[in-house]
């Protein structure tokens, strides 16, 4: 019999926990759980390095591909119970995107092909760019209230698809086994317009382009400056192309259009646009997994390039509207703070002098800034990283983030990421190097303690959700927009990969103890 594992229970309350994302074709487009045996072993070898659970995408144009409602989940309750076997809990990904197209996309899994049959006949179904060209990654959100697929709407085809996951899956949702339910709310997942396409053409660090030109968004824009009382404007046609840099555009050179009223309203009208698609599916979730023991959750992208400029021209494309002097991002977090849900962050791994100049990058800065933003907002926030990486100088980066003012060897931190997950599982990870440097990165993220399966012990029990409270009136989402200095960061983790651990001599200080005792006797 196994001996009880010993905490110390102050250094606990720093604990965070850590999941990997399983490969995104780990359920095949033809919904076939292959390599079970392989996937299985290497589940081991994850929950023997410490790690608490894995994160895996549940594809829509997988499991409804048939055809409406026609549900199809065996292969994900196979890999589900697999998990299940191999003691590690689940985040699930409800991906109403598809696989393909953008940065790391090593499969092609489209969203079904009978809501595509209907862009056959009405190709405004999908995202447009100002020249006309639809992107089939995700449903516009102009269609989220038209009952284009069958009578449904693409938000009731989306709150269908949550009920019958719950449905399904409720014995592993009552067992505690999976216990976030991340929901897809764009182009990767993400609550973001799909700004910088591959599959386009777009090329790092591109500003992208404004994708609203569908004839539905069109209609809506049209009626929103109608009301306003400026029926003549139209929207933007001086914002340049995906690969453009910002001063050889109208809109967001130096005192161009965006620093307009014209500009200004277009950018508040295109950001609350997805604030209220965000907010609304959500609703939709916290219906679906009302009672459950689990957490909803949704990411946002981590748009860091063109961030060192005044016009933030990438993050604006994309709906983020963030100035120097306006926080498009807390306005998010406070939307989520209605539904009990998590903020999902990305590039954690980032530090701005990785970045190439001419991209006018900010990575860490971003990521204080979001994270602070939605600790303000009394929101949980947890990561991930963008980019594979295997290295200390990542990890340590990561460490930092997790917890910027380091552990609190009395209880609790000061601040704390709710959990990371590590992007993403692969041979690479695997491989002998790599994943002793990996299991030394879990150990940090436990605060030096071993993996702990009791929640409660670090204060991340998971209570049955509650209803969504009241909606937020716009105008108290905008007092959100405010510009506040981010909390302060450390400038480097107190719990490195290859350093010291908290209270702890780092390897080369214990050589130099030990030379010194050989020595100096």
């Amino acid at each position: 019999m196994q001996a009880p594992t010993a905490y110390d229970e102050k250094m606990l309350a720093n604990y965070v926990p850590i999941y990997v994302l399983l490969p995104l074709g780990v359920v095949t487009a033809d919904n076939v759980l292959e390599n079970k045996d392989e996937l299985g072993k290497q589940l081991k070898e994850l929950r023997a390095a410490g790690v608490d659970g894995v994160m895996v995408d549940v594809w829509w144009g997988i499991v409804e591909s048939k055809g409406p409602k026609q549900y199809d989940w065996s292969a994900y309750k196979s890999l589900f119970e697999l998990i299940q076997e191999c003691d590690l809990k689940i985040q699930a990904i409800i991906s109403f995107h598809q696989c393909g197209g953008n940065i790391g996309d090593a499969v092609n899994i489209p969203i079904p092909q009978w809501v595509r049959d209907v862009g056959e006949y009405d190709p405004d179904i999908f995202y447009t760019n100002r020249a006309g060209t639809r992107n089939k990654e995700y449903l516009t959100i102009g269609v989220d209230h038209l009952p284009l697929f069958g009578g449904r709407t693409a938000i009731e085809m989306y709150s269908d698809y949550m009920k019958s996951f719950r449905e399904n899956m409720s014995d592993l949702l009552e067992a505690g086994v999976i216990i976030d339910i991340e929901v897809g709310l764009g182009p990767a997942g993400e609550l973001r317009y799909p700004s910088y396409p591959q599959t386009q053409g777009w090329v790092f660090p591109g500003i992208g382009e404004f994708i609203c030109y569908d004839k539905y968004l069109k209609a809506e824009f049209k009626e929103a400056a109608a009301r306003a009382g400026n029926p003549e404007w139209e929207l933007p046609d001086d914002a340049g192309e995906y690969n453009d840099t910002p001063e050889n555009t109208g809109f967001f050179k130096p005192n161009g259009t965006y620093r307009t009223e014209k500009g200004n309203f277009f950018l508040i009208w295109y950001s609350n646009r997805l604030l209220i698609h965000g907010d609304e599916i959500l609703d939709e979730a916290n219906k679906a997994f009302l009672g459950c023991k689990v957490k909803i959750a949704a990411k946002v992208s981590g748009i860091h390039w063109w961030y060192k400029v005044d016009n933030h021209a990438a993050e604006l494309t994309a709906g983020y509207y963030n100035l120097h002097e306006r926080d498009g991002y807390r306005p998010i977090a406070r939307m989520l703070s209605r539904h009990h849900a998590i903020l999902n962050f990305t590039c954690l791994e980032m530090k701005d002098a990785e970045q190439p100049e001419n991209a006018k990058s900010g990575p860490q800065e971003l990521v204080m800034q979001v994270l602070s933003g939605a600790w303000r907002e009394n929101i949980e926030v947890a990561g991930e990283n963008a980019l594979s990486r295997y290295d200390a100088t990542a990890y340590n980066q990561i460490l930092l983030n997790v917890r910027p003012n380091g552990v609190n060897k009395n209880g609790q931190p000061k601040l704390r990421m709710y959990g990371m997950t590590y992007l993403r599982l692969s041979d690479d990870l695997l491989e002998e190097t790599n994943f002793k440097l990996f299991k030394t990165f879990v150990r940090k993220m436990h605060a030096d303690q071993d993996y702990c399966p009791d929640l409660k012990k670090y204060n991340h029990e998971i209570r049955p959700l509650e209803r969504s409270k009241q909606q937020i009136p716009t105008e108290v989402l905008t007092e959100a927009t405010k510009a506040l200095a981010p909390f302060p960061w450390d400038k480097e983790t107190d719990m490195k990969v290859d350093g010291a651990g908290a209270g702890q001599p780092g390897l080369l200080a214990s050589l130099v103890n030990k030379i010194k005792s050989l020595f100096f006797k």
